[in-house]
This record gives C-alpha cells, structure tokens and sequence, in this order.
C-alpha cells in the first residue's frame, strides 16, 4: 500500500497529538493528583504510536511505546510522580516533535533516542508495572458446565497460547485480529488475561483463549498464524466430560454465563465501536487553494464595483436589481471564503507554555506566563509568520526582562515574575502585547552599547528620546548580554522581529519602566485581502478608510473647533479629541476650506481622533493591495484599492494617525 497519499494527514495529526500532550502536561505538572490528564496524553500517545508503526516510522513508534509504559504505571498508581518522570516525558515529546518535523521536511524521521528510551525503562523498572502471565487459565465451575455443554452438542473444546512477536508494538491491535479469527470459527468462552486487560495492553507478549469450534486444529493454527507479529500457536485439546443432564437453576445460569461472555468478547469491544462511521463533516483543505479563491474572488470584488457603477450611470430599474443581488450574495461568499482562512492565535500561543517552562528552568528563574485573548483570529498567511518574532520576544523577555529570584526578593517583588501575553482586536487590526514585570530597559546600558557598537554618535545620543533609545534594541546585532548563552546574547533576534513584523504590513513598538517591566505592542492587519471601506473626498483625489476603525462621521461647524497646545480639537460627546487634517497631513493639491468640517471619528483602542475631509463618498468593499517595494514605510497608508471606474484610491492607516 502506497502510504504517502496518507502522510499529509499523518503530519497534520500528529502534531494536533503532540500538542495536546504538551498542553495536557503542562496541566498535569500542576495538578499531579488529577490522573484525567494522563489517561488524556494516554489517549493521545496510544494514537500517535499507532498512526507511526502504521507509516513504518519506527523510531518514532518505538519512542512512543515507551511513553505510554510511564503513563500506565502512573495511571494505575504504580509510579509515582517526581520531577526525573515529567521531565523525562517533556524530553520524549520534544524528540517526538523532532521526529515530524523531519518527516514534514521530506526526511525518514528517523532520530537516535536508545539514550531517551533507557531512561524510560529506567523509570518502569523503579517501579515495575505488574504485567499479567498467560501461564496458565483457571477452568472454573461455570466453564466446566459451559464446556460440558457444548460438548452434548458435538461441539470441539480447544486451549490456545498464541505467542506475539517480542517487538510488536501494537500488541492490543494483533490480540484483537486474532480474536476476530477465534470469533469466526467458534466462541471464546474464556482468556487469560482478560478481555479488558488484553485491549489495554496489560500482558507482555502471550495469552491464552478457550475456544468452542467445529474447526480442526490444524485450521485454526494456519489462520491464527495468518495474523502479522503473531511468533508461535499452541494448541491443545480440552478433555471434557459429557453431562446430558443438568439441573433447571444450573442451566438457566449457564445460559446467562453464555449471554454475558459473548457481550464481553472483543468483537464486540469499544475498539470496534470506535470504527462505526462518525458525523464529522471537517476536512482539510491545502492553503493553496484558499489562496487561489480568494485572489479569483478579489478580481470578482472589483468587477463588483465597476457594474454598480455602471448601474447607476444607465439608470436601469432590472439592471440595479440584479446587480443588487449580486452584490448581496458575492458579500455573502465574502464572509465565508474570508472566515476559512481565519485561525485562532491559539495555534500559535499553545506551544508557548512549555517553552516558557523549559527556559526558566534553565536559568534557573521562577516565571508565570499568563495568555489572554488566544481566541483573536487572524488571517492563515500571517499566523504562519508571526510564530518566530513571538519567540524571540518570549525569550527576550524570560533572559533579559525577568530577574533572579533573589533579586525579586531585594526590590520587593514576587520572586516568581510574571509575562502576559495579551491579543486583542482593534479596527482592521489585531494587537498583539507581550508584557513582563521585570527590571525593563535600562536606557543608559542601551545608549552605551550602541555608542560602542557604532550604531549612533555621541551628538544623536544626546538628542534622543527614550522611546527612540528602546528602539535601538531592534538594531542588527544588538545584545545587551554580557555572555553568549543558549538563550541570548549573540545579537540575533529582535531586528528578525522588526523585520518580519514589517513585512506582514504590521509595526512594533516598545514602552518601558525601569525597574518595573517592559511591553512590547505588535500591531497586525487583520487580513490582507477584502475589507469594508469609507470612500472619502479631498479635493480630486479619493482615499479609503477602513470601516472597522470608524466610530461615526460628522459635520463640525467652525465655531466648534477649539484649539489646545497649537493642535485642533474638538468636544465629542463630552471628550475632547483632537482633529488631523489629512488635506494637510497629505499636502493635497487645490485644497480649499469650505463653510463646515466633514470629520470622520476613528478610535485606536480607547484612544479616539477626529479626521477631516471634504465629503462623504460612500461605503465600499475593497480589495487591499500593497504599494510593492517602490513605495515602502510611507506613513499612514496601508495599501491602495482600484475603484469601480479604474481609478486608484490610497488606504489610510488609522492606527498611525493616533498616537
């Protein structure tokens, strides 16, 4: 069976079970008392074991395997849980990681892990789990009337010792295949282990079945061998003594006896009942092809535009109706090809936690990371790239924001630091701050690294703000770190973040408190395709502003302005906010002031501004499209758009115009 048509999947799904036993550690370290944590990374771990030895990545299976040993001692109450055991199994998961990663990238995911998986053992072998011996199966006296039973009635009587092959893996799976064999030739009347234990796993490599058949012996031997991993087949006759006849009160216990051994066969076991047809109407689709719907559907968004103009220009009742209806169901298809491509930043924050854990480990620092907002959704193209900037920000924050426990201690502090990482909408954009209560930035150790660096002179040096200083961290090769460590120190890092950032249309910015902490705010659009619009007029020129940062429009007359430090504001609903001139801001040719102000009132978190303009236009869907590499970093615009009749209108970032 060609199985790379399945790899695909197997990636996909392996790395939703990884993280799930990273998330569920990370619960169970907390709360070692809650053993429904580890019968979830059980569950998780059985199934990656299990979709691994399927595609013949052994190493990975093997690895596997291992884990789920620890699990069930822990689960059963046969280990006890320290510090050498979860970390044992965070090493595992991450060797694990190691191993998809590698097959995602074309590799074998092959991995030496004998030295992972002899501390596994050692672990078990501290505290031996108690497997169950197939050496012998107790013939009590329901089976000696059942056996006596069938005999009446000419039927055969076998024991059966079926021998696994000492490295099968999915020992549960083979026992199960070769009851399915047993089932169809008879009926198990007893086994040893039990059913229950046979489909947990619980017997080394053998077990035993007392089988009632019209079969003979050398057929069943030939199909149980049938059956993959099965090693060696023993079977014996069962001596029975015919009893015709029998007692009405034994009989009628014998026959429940019957019906109750043939409900708990394995056919009938949840492995089976877990292969009956779910209702699951998900299915995975290549991002590719959502990237091919939405760039068909932009192009229809803008023929869009160009037939309501049209339709407005001919004046024609049936023609306005259909095109009114167009408009109304490609809005519709709108909505949901844009809510396809969204995803929760919780596919990126969840592998987070551990991180966070790992690195204060090892320095030897006491951190809570605590995240807020993980259900903010932003478009798939820029959840794919912000996963590495978020990163270095969190290491960034774990070796030089938060300090050492005893330093805590001596400025007063909680001595376990805190990191908040926070995601929030705000207009067409999605913020993302990364907060900590540590010593912040000190801005004469950055002034003096940048001077020894070369980055600015003495004379710039003395002219800067402290917001300009904290920006020099983003510089190449910048590191405040007085050694090279694992963590940091080697100058790489924050300048990935202010350029990956960039890249993706967002900024990053830096405020800090000396002693107090540091928050680092990145600012994201929230989707780089279709957005709704406000069309505004300034003089012969159209601009565009996206309607997800508009609080409302108004007429202000003259008389209403008020002016405060040189800068215009006006009193809107008891708050005096302060109004931009974008004819100014943009040096808009011919622009002459008429007899009122038409002032568009935009809002950026709690902070709010008054923009004005000539005149209203009207609302629009529009395609955002970027200026391209000639026109970058031009303040306040954020792409541009083609009208219905052809003609280009810029789009304003809201967020930079307030401050």
């Amino acid at each position: 069976m060609d199985m790379n048509q399945y790899l695909e999947v197997f990636i996909e799904e392996s790395r939703e079970h990884l993280q799930n036993v990273n998330d569920q550690l990370m619960r169970f370290e907390k709360n070692t008392d809650d053993l429904g944590y580890v019968n979830e990374i059980f569950r998780s771990a059985h199934t990656l074991k299990g979709m691994s030895a399927t595609m013949g990545f052994d190493d990975l299976a093997q690895l596997t395997h291992k884990m789920e040993n620890v699990l069930d001692a822990v689960r059963n109450h046969q280990l006890d849980v320290h510090t050498e055991v979860l970390d044992a199994l965070f090493e595992s998961v991450d060797a694990l990681e190691i191993m998809v990663q590698s097959i995602s990238e074309g590799g074998d995911g092959q991995l030496d892990v004998k030295l992972l998986v002899q501390k596994l053992q050692r672990i078990v072998a501290e505290e031996p789990v108690a497997q169950h011996a197939a050496s012998s199966i107790e013939y009590d006296e329901l089976v000696q009337t059942l056996l006596s039973q069938t005999a009446d009635q000419g039927f055969n009587a076998f024991e059966i010792t079926v021998q696994l092959e000492r490295t099968c893996l999915l020992k549960a799976a083979r026992a199960y295949m070769v009851f399915d064999v047993l089932e169809q030739a008879g009926d198990v009347i007893k086994s040893a282990p039990t059913v229950q234990d046979i489909e947990q796993e619980k017997f080394e490599s053998s077990f035993i079945v007392i089988l009632v058949t019209n079969e003979s012996q050398e057929k069943l031997q030939a199909s149980i061998m049938e059956v993959s991993e099965v090693e060696s087949v023993k079977i014996a006759a069962v001596p029975v003594k015919k009893e015709t006849e029998m007692e009405e009160l034994v009989s009628a216990e014998v026959a429940a006896a019957i019906q109750e051994v043939t409900v708990s066969a394995p056919s009938k076991s949840p492995v089976e009942e877990k292969r009956q047809p779910s209702n699951n109407k998900t299915i995975r689709v290549n991002i590719d092809r959502l990237d091919s719907l939405m760039n068909l559907f932009e192009e229809l968004v803008i023929d869009r535009g160009r037939l309501e103009q049209i339709s407005k220009e001919l004046n024609n009742s049936e023609l306005d109706e259909t095109v009114e209806r167009m408009s109304r169901i490609s809005g519709d298809l709108q909505t949901i090809i844009l809510n396809m491509r969204m995803v929760p930043v919780e596919t990126v924050f969840n592998r987070f936690p551990r991180m966070v854990r790992q690195l204060s480990k090892d320095l030897g620092k006491q951190i809570e990371l605590q995240i807020v907002g993980a259900d903010t959704e932003l478009d798939r193209t820029v959840i794919d790239e912000i996963g590495d900037p978020l990163v270095h920000l969190l290491r960034n924050a774990v070796d030089h924001g938060i300090e050492m426990p005893q330093a805590r201690l001596e400025s007063g502090k909680n001595e376990k630091g805190t990191i908040r990482l926070k995601a929030y909408h705000s207009g067409n954009h999605v913020f993302i701050d990364l907060e900590d209560d540590g010593a912040g930035i000190n801005r004469e150790k950055v002034l003096q690294k940048a001077l020894d660096r070369g980055i600015i002179d003495e004379k710039t040096a003395e002219t800067l703000t402290d917001k300009q200083v904290y920006e020099l961290i983003f510089a190449s090769g910048f590191s405040t770190a007085e050694q090279i460590s694992d963590v940091s120190g080697r100058g790489v890092g924050l300048d990935v973040v202010k350029n990956t950032i960039e890249s993706l249309g967002g900024s990053v910015t830096i405020d800090s408190n000396e002693g107090y902490g540091s928050r680092f705010s990145i600012q994201l659009p929230l989707t780089l395709s279709i957005i709704s619009a406000l069309l505004v007029q300034m003089s012969e020129e159209r601009y565009a502003l996206p309607l997800s940062s508009i609080i409302e429009t108004a007429i202000v007359q003259p008389k209403e302005v008020m002016h405060v430090h040189g800068q215009k504001v006006i009193d809107f609903r008891g708050a005096i906010i302060p109004l931009i001139d974008l004819k100014e801001l943009f040096t808009v040719p011919n622009s002459v002031q008429g007899d009122h102000y038409s002032v568009v009132i935009v809002k950026k978190g709690e902070k709010t501004a008054g923009l004005i303009v000539d005149s209203f236009i009207g609302q629009q869907e529009i395609v955002l499209k970027s200026l391209g590499h000639y026109l970058p970093g031009v303040f306040a615009i954020s792409g541009a758009t083609i009208l219905g009749d052809g003609q280009v209108a810029l789009i304003i970032d809201c967020n930079a115009l307030i401050k």
